[in-house]
């Protein structure tokens, strides 16, 4: 058993300083609120179709940076974007994806301060997604449709004491979906655009029944890849149901997500120099097939077997087919949820989940590279059959999640206390072969029961245990609000079966066989405090520190690695996350600013080598020791008056520097790291001259990155445009005011630049051309 426990003490010295402060600026610069104000009036603040709940955009009253997409925007994206590209226009953030919805699982990347995609924490409806993996995750793009979503609310540095995440280091996103509808009505959507996009959206609505309402939803997409031959094609249902009866309430939900795509390749960016539509090839090479010699007992009963036998011999090139490279998945999340009020100050929500996800992928492998394990593991005197050909390379991957999140809340005077928990078993199954085709070709049909050679074939569970308790202190006539919290964390680790080749075979002798591993992660004390005073009725000053710890990050790719006994569990990563800045929300402008620092320890970094067989990047993590991060963030909206409040312009901008503390191997301390653009801007302007019009336009600036510490392979800085327009309404030309026209355009300017990168490589992917979609909705 391999066991690393941590409890680290919390420096209130540093905390008492920086509150400190700020409280002392905030009182040396306040101004006087107007006593005689009505406390009922309304507050005067930007407003517009696409600018609302400006509260949330720029998280009022929360004590650390908290920013959002409202439901607003999401309506005005391109129909069938992913969870994840809904957040790009946050600051801070720089999220990569593949093609204008960023539906390729394996083309997705996010960069947030000193953090990555797999150290972020993702929440939907107050459910957990667990880890973000491609293989065996809960990536949070599986789960939603921007149609049913109210808001994406993010915390880049330190998120909630009480937010479920074993992943999280400080960033946390909460997806939260609409309500039903108190009206029985719904809508339909239907999408057309590039590459043969096509997508429809319905949704059905109950409306109120005595207290029960939900609604359920369908939509389909289907379109081609936009390099290469292959397609997309997405069936996504949701369903919630609410029951609400005195002060209580019972909700359920349900996702189901049938997903097929196939791959395209990445490569350097020289390649997509001389043909930027690089893709996989539509049929088999010529010159890939040629008769061997040879002859095989394939069934290993001492009969030769060649009368149908011809192998496939392979180059790089031969392995090139798109058919031969595939991912499907079939996800379903369930929920029932329960709300009450024990007393009239006490309130308890508890929320029980259940997951099954189920899938595979495909890639091929060459005939010379599987012939040598082949060999191996015949000799070690495995039932593997010799290869025809080009092999089917089979990678299935399953499981099943459950558990279970609850909280009180207390009302007590100017305090509420928060505590509760959450307890999570999540169960992974994966197996990793190589089968033989009918005619050695990659053309041919599956022979399920010639095995060529085995690589994986294990169970990983992870049992998860978190806890917390937060105390939110009202002050000064309310003026100063303080959070004190803290959270617990315990992950116990345990993989069975066959980790990799090792296991079943070395140097054609037999291997270690089938392992057990165990590892537990715990911290029982990960403490979080913050402060917001309220200036006046528009702004207010923020500040907060938290300590997070985290499972490692990719976790099962280090335990499934087959290195003997001697190998010892990583530590588990932690992070330090400060942060303060000022919020405001007025007439004609709302935004919020933030200065940070993140210093990030026992950094394991996702690195790259290059698997033989398929010509790709595959990943591996080494531990990078600690590294930090600092910088500035700001978003914001601006409504001149002298525009009669039809133009509004918004802007994100944020500035970061993150290196490593500490070198490890050739790279040196102070080194840049990977995917971490200094700059990062958006900017829009929006215009709405009529009740019936709605234009926007709008960029985003990435700055200078580089995939791999010593600068090496360098990702150019570039700018890429969008824009939509958006009819419907009250009108004179009689369109009927319940349908709506949208038209959307991605990278407007039609840009190539390669815009995403394999750490460690020089492998990557390029940005997707100019594309367009127009979406006619309906609603009834």
């Amino acid at each position: 058993m391999m066991k690393q426990v941590k409890n680290k003490s919390f420096s209130l010295t540093v905390l008492a300083g920086v509150i400190g402060q700020l409280l002392f600026s905030a009182q040396a610069n306040a101004q006087a609120a107007d006593t005689e104000a009505s406390a009922t009036e309304e507050k005067i603040v930007v407003v517009g179709r696409r600018v609302s709940q400006t509260d949330i955009a720029i998280g009022t009253d929360e004590a650390t940076n908290t920013i959002a997409v409202t439901r607003e925007e999401l309506l005005s994206a391109p129909s069938g974007i992913s969870g994840l590209k809904m957040l790009e226009s946050l600051p801070g953030f720089n999220v990569q994806t593949d093609g204008a919805l960023g539906l390729y699982e394996f083309g997705n990347s996010v960069q947030v301060r000193a953090f990555q995609l797999s150290q972020m924490g993702f929440v939907l409806d107050g459910i957990p997604m667990g880890r973000s993996d491609a293989f065996g995750g809960s990536p949070i793009f599986r789960y939603v449709d921007n149609e049913n979503l109210g808001s994406v609310v993010a915390s880049p540095g330190a998120g909630d004491v009480s937010a479920p995440s074993y992943s999280s280091l400080g960033p946390i996103a909460s997806y939260n979906t609409v309500r039903p509808s108190e009206e029985m009505g719904g809508m339909v959507a239907v999408t057309v655009g590039d590459f043969d996009l096509q997508r429809t959206f319905v949704k059905l609505e109950t409306g109120d029944i005595d207290g029960f309402r939900a609604y359920v939803s369908r939509s389909k997409t289907d379109s081609d890849l936009w390099r290469g031959p292959g397609t997309i094609d997405r069936e996504h249902i949701e369903a919630k149901a609410l029951y609400e009866f005195g002060d209580s309430y019972i909700q359920a939900t349900m996702v189901s997500n049938d997903f097929f795509d196939y791959d395209s390749p990445s490569a350097p960016a020289s390649t997509f120099a001389s043909n930027y539509y690089y893709g996989y090839q539509a049929s088999i090479p010529e010159g890939c097939v040629s008769a061997d010699p040879g002859v095989y007992d394939f069934n290993g009963d001492g009969t030769i077997d060649d009368s149908d036998f011809t192998p496939v011999f392979t180059g790089s090139n031969c392995t090139s087919y798109y058919e031969d490279r595939i991912n499907i998945r079939d996800d379903k999340l369930y929920s029932l949820g329960f709300g009450t009020y024990l007393s009239e100050d006490i309130q308890l929500t508890a929320t029980a989940y259940f997951e099954d996800k189920d899938g595979y992928g495909v890639s091929p492998d060459s005939y010379t590279n599987s012939l040598g394990i082949y060999e191996d593991q015949a000799a070690a005197g495995l039932d593997v059959v010799h290869p025809r050909g080009v092999q089917y390379g089979l990678s299935t991957v399953g499981g099943e999640r459950e558990g279970l999140v609850a909280g009180v809340s207390w009302f007590m005077g100017d305090h509420k206390v928060e505590f509760g928990g959450w307890v999570e078993q999540d169960t992974y199954n994966r197996t990793q072969a190589r089968l033989n085709k009918t005619g050695g070709s990659a053309d041919g049909d599956v022979i399920w029961d010639e095995v060529v050679y085995y690589r994986r074939d294990y169970t990983a569970v992870r049992d998860t245990t978190q806890l917390y308790l937060k105390d939110t202190i009202s002050l000064l006539d309310d003026d100063l609000v303080l959070e004190v919290g803290m959270k617990s964390l315990s992950i116990d680790y345990s993989l069975d079966g066959y980790r990799d080749y090792n296991d079943y075979e070395i140097d054609g002798e037999e291997g270690y066989g089938p392992q057990h591993v165990e590892a537990d992660y715990t911290n029982n004390f990960l403490p979080m405090v913050g402060a917001v005073y309220r200036l006046n009725d528009t702004d207010q000053l923020f500040a907060s520190i938290a300590q997070n710890y985290a499972l490692p990050a990719g976790t099962d790719d280090i335990f499934d690695n087959a290195i003997g006994f001697a190998a010892e569990a990583p530590k588990g990563e932690e992070s330090d996350n400060i942060e303060f800045g000022y919020r405001t929300n007025s007439e004609n402008y709302n935004g919020a600013v933030a200065v940070f620092y993140t210093r990030f320890d026992n950094r394991l970094i996702a690195s790259s080598v290059l698997n033989p067989a398929t010509g790709q990047p595959e990943t591996f993590y080494v531990n990078a020791g600690a590294s930090k991060a600092y910088g500035i963030e700001f978003s914001g909206v601006f409504q001149p008056e002298m525009f009669d409040r039809e133009l509004y312009f918004n802007a994100n901008v944020s500035y970061k520097k993150a290196t490593l503390v500490d070198g490890f191997g050739s790279n040196p301390a102070g080194s840049q790291l990977p995917d971490s653009p200094e700059w990062l801007a958006t900017g829009g302007v929006t215009y709405e001259p009529t009740e019936w019009l709605v234009a926007n336009f709008s960029a985003k600036y990435t700055d200078t990155r580089y995939t791999d510490f010593n600068e090496t392979y360098e990702l150019k800085s570039y700018l890429v445009a969008q824009a939509y327009v958006d009819i419907g309404g009250p009108n004179s030309f009689g369109m009927p005011e319940n349908m709506r026209l949208r038209f959307n355009v991605d990278n407007v300017f039609d840009k190539q630049v390669m815009s995403f990168g394999f750490t460690g490589s020089s492998f990557g992917r390029p940005l997707s051309p100019r594309t367009f979609q127009a979406t006619l909705t309906v609603d009834f």
